[in-house]
């Protein structure tokens, strides 16, 4: 094959997508890089909308510089390379990828797959966050970065994530009022988690550089507390938590944002062919790659779409990844001397995200004492106690896939992205505290299409 034939495709404009169609570029293929959003630069470095000024140094302060110098780069590259923004890679298999944009859809052919999708924010269902005004931590955070706005007067931010405390701190930064910041870890986690945390002490002590920023600012600040319900009538207005000693109390707010980490966008791998394995430490299936990325022949798996790490992780992998593939087509020789300093940061940054699970567990144990009432897919309005109800019946027999079918929980705008992660825990605890959780099955498209785009040429 010539190396000016050979074919990459690149879907995510994110860290990890940037740094591997670079690498793509340099060694000599022709590289199709993919985006579903309008502008590079993923949630991390989301660029304001179009005309919107927004003061980035006040929001970002000492990210900044990282911030520029991404997109100074990721300008610059798509300038080199056949860039297709606001377009959804929404099927991809056997050298074929279908994509979708501006209600028409085209397939493209590749010799080199490189899937860096990114995550979406990991949510535990609880009475009342179906409310408007509640919103997840990542949906909090495009608000403020894209359109510069904030989600209310007076904000909640709970759950049990590292993100709290960056995405309140932005909040405060901008104007915001941050009524409590609800942390349902409890301090002693961190504490335990500070082994594998201390594998990279500069990301540890931003961490702390947080928390410190939040309290001279007077934002309070909640450890162990369990988020029991959103209270309110026609909008959320308060935020009813259970301490560890069983006191409750109600704090007033106008807005939340709330979320357990992140989980990968990892639909497209499985679509593409390639195999997902279990981690018990986030109890997610991730897919299963090896340490450059490969997932099978030809499709490289990379950034928080392979394992969510964060910024500098994504781009260590991406570069990983795509010297990975571009070695594979023959542009670039076996031996590669910078790998193994990139592969033994890569480990460091692993093992501190590692740390980070432990620090902030998934509320697994939810699924047991959520009421039947709840709302857990809020895009087919199915509840709790539907889903309980289908496991009961005879060809449920556990398999989250046969509820899904039974219930619709799942089969809605977003295709389970939401209340997946809550759907396999509930599943799995009807087959005992310590079950391991299934997984829904990915189906094309990946999210939903335009009936245009089914007819067009």
């Amino acid at each position: 094959m010539a190396a000016a034939m050979a074919r990459a495709l690149v879907v995510g404009a994110g860290p990890a997508g940037i740094a591997a169609a670079g690498v793509l570029v340099r060694a000599g293929a022709d590289v199709t890089l993919v985006d579903e959003n309008p502008r590079p630069g993923g949630q991390i470095h989301r660029r304001p909308a179009d005309g919107l000024r927004i003061d980035m140094r006040r929001l970002l302060s000492r990210s900044l510089e990282a911030y520029d110098a991404f997109h100074a780069k990721a300008d610059a590259l798509c300038e080199a390379v056949d860039y297709r923004p606001s377009t959804l890679v929404w099927s991809a298999r056997d050298g074929e990828a279908h994509l979708a944009s501006d209600s028409r859809s085209v397939s493209l052919g590749y010799d080199a797959l490189v899937l860096a999708t990114g995550a979406v924010d990991r949510v535990a269902p609880v009475a009342g966050w179906t409310l408007p005004g509640v919103f997840s931590l990542g949906g909090a955070q495009v608000l403020l970065k894209g359109q510069g706005c904030l989600i209310g007067s007076r904000t909640v931010f709970c759950g049990a994530s590292p993100l709290l405390y960056l995405a309140a701190l932005q909040y405060a930064r901008m104007g915001g009022d941050v009524a409590a910041i609800i942390d349902e870890a409890p301090f002693s986690a961190k504490i335990r988690a500070l082994p594998q945390m201390a594998s990279e002490p500069g990301t540890l002590l931003e961490g702390l550089r947080y928390m410190r920023a939040l309290a001279r600012r007077g934002v309070r600040i909640v450890h162990g507390a369990s988020v029991a319900s959103f209270t309110g009538e026609d909008r959320v207005e308060g935020v009813e938590i259970v301490r560890r000693d069983g006191t409750r109390e109600t704090i007033a707010c106008d807005s939340v944002a709330y979320g357990h980490g992140l989980k990968p966008e990892s639909q497209l791998a499985e679509l593409a062919g390639g195999g997902l394995r279990y981690d018990p430490d986030v109890r997610l299936h991730l897919p299963e790659t090896d340490e450059d990325g490969r997932l099978l022949p030809g499709v490289y798996a990379c950034g928080d779409g392979a394992m969510v790490g964060g910024a500098v992780a994504a781009e260590i992998s991406g570069r990983l990844a795509g010297a990975a593939a571009a070695r594979d087509l023959g542009l670039l020789p076996d031996a590669d001397a910078g790998r193994a300093s990139l592969a033994r940061r890569l480990g460091r940054l692993r093992r501190f995200q590692r740390g980070l699970a432990i620090a902030f567990p998934w509320r697994r144990h939810f699924a047991s004492s959520l009421d039947n009432g709840v709302i857990l897919c809020r895009c087919e309005n199915v509840t709790v106690g539907e889903v309980r109800a289908s496991l009961s019946r005879p060809f449920g027999a556990g398999d989250v896939n046969r509820v899904k079918a039974d219930t619709r929980c799942g089969m809605g705008r977003c295709q389970g992205r939401f209340c997946g992660p809550a759907f396999v825990e509930i599943v799995a605890a009807a087959g005992g505290s310590d079950a391991r959780p299934g997984r829904l099955r990915s189906q094309p498209p990946v999210k939903p299409l335009p009936v245009a785009a089914g007819s067009a040429p």
